[in-house]
């Protein structure tokens, strides 16, 4: 686990087999914020559990990171098998999530699939930023608790204000998964961005802290616990 920088917290949930490092473009761009990062079950420094972990768990984990950094809430970003995650702790646990930001993600089971083999460049390290190769029991598991699990039931029970983000050439999580995303939650906001699915990667990632620090950073704070702020236009940048 890392905790880095000062202001308000923000918690970043890793993609698909991908370590803490994945973050370094991403958190150069942002600024202002103390970041907690960490790695999942069976990624880089963590161990790989036994069995396959269940979404419930992933997001009991990530919950327990906050309380281990003491935090009763934070911002969360999470992207790609992390934006899954976060969806998840959201439902769980929505006093402990400010704002919610889903980049490059879907509802899992019933999503619109994308390409196996764009799905491979996921587990090549960003440039400068070289990792170990991912353990490849820690990656089925990761895939196994998303094949079996799915947000559609409940993303209309989500009241956190939500940034749904997707790059508009996304072969992994086609731009729909982010539409239906956006469509089901009150009151998200979608974005689409230049590119592809790996917004982690130099340049695509300081585009991503663009878009989402002014989300972040936002005067007025609506609870959609008690009101549903008003849909706005979608847009690209």
């Amino acid at each position: 686990m890392r905790v880095q920088g000062t202001g308000p917290p923000l918690l970043l949930l890793n993609g698909w087999t991908r370590p803490m490092a994945s973050w370094e473009p991403f958190l150069a761009a942002l600024s202002g914020r103390t970041l907690v990062t960490f790695d999942a079950p069976g990624v880089g420094a963590s161990a790989t559990p036994l069995l396959p972990l269940p979404m419930s768990v992933l997001a009991e984990i990530a919950a327990g990171v906050l309380d281990v950094v003491g935090l009763d809430e934070a911002d969360v970003l999470g992207y790609s098998h992390g934006g899954v995650v976060a969806q998840r702790l959201a439902l769980a646990a929505p006093e402990r999530v400010r704002r919610l930001v889903l980049v490059a993600t879907s509802c899992g089971l019933g999503a619109t699939p994308g390409s196996a083999f764009a799905l491979r460049a996921l587990r090549e390290p960003l440039e400068a930023h070289p990792w170990p190769r991912p353990n490849l029991v820690g990656a089925w598991w990761q895939s196994l608790a998303v094949a079996g699990w799915s947000s559609l039931p409940f993303l209309a029970a989500i009241r956190t204000p939500t940034l749904v983000v997707s790059g508009a050439r996304d072969r992994v999580v086609p731009p729909l998964n982010s539409a239906v995303l956006a469509r089901r939650i009150p009151g998200a906001d979608l974005v689409l961005m230049r590119g592809g699915h790996d917004l982690q990667r130099r340049g695509p990632a300081g585009e991503l802290a663009q878009v989402v620090e002014p989300f972040l950073t936002r005067d007025e704070r609506v609870d959609l616990r008690h009101e549903q702020r008003p849909r706005t236009d979608k847009h690209a940048v």
